[in-house]
């Protein structure tokens, strides 16, 4: 059996971000949303849980990461390079900050990043692994 992963983030604004993740081609799991959190399912093992900050200090003695900081870089893989940019221009357009650092492009990986409305970081990456280990076999 597949494990599932569920990445649990605090938001500031339950709606606007459950808008923003539909936008970027998560669905929304009605059995698992309410006023204080909302399941959003990127495939059949992937699961954002976006809970409002009350909500998820109920999960943590610690306080919430302001903003300003990274706690985590969550990476998510695309079919292919138009997939990554595909995936990026729409975090951008629905609200997101898009290319806050260069993109990555190694020939046989590519990728570029987003902050979602309340700062998460998210890398879209896609890799050719035939490509990869060619290019490990010629750097060795």
């Amino acid at each position: 059996m597949s494990k599932l992963i569920f990445i649990n983030l605090p938001v500031t604004d339950l709606a606007r971000s459950k808008a923003f993740y539909e936008r970027i081609g998560a669905t929304n799991e009605p059995r698992f949303t309410d006023e204080t959190a909302a399941c959003m399912v990127f495939s059949d093992t992937i699961h954002v849980m976006l809970l409002t900050h009350e909500k998820f200090t109920q999960f943590t003695p610690k306080p919430v990461a302001p903003r300003d900081t990274t706690e985590v870089l969550i990476c998510i893989s695309a079919d292919d390079r138009e997939a990554v940019d595909t995936m990026v221009d729409k975090a951008a357009a629905s609200g997101g900050k898009a290319d806050f650092r260069e993109p990555q492009d190694y020939g046989f990986m590519y990728g570029r990043a987003f902050e979602d409305p309340d700062g998460h970081i998210w890398e879209v990456m896609w890799m050719d692994v035939a490509g990869f280990e060619a290019a490990q076999s010629a750097a060795a």
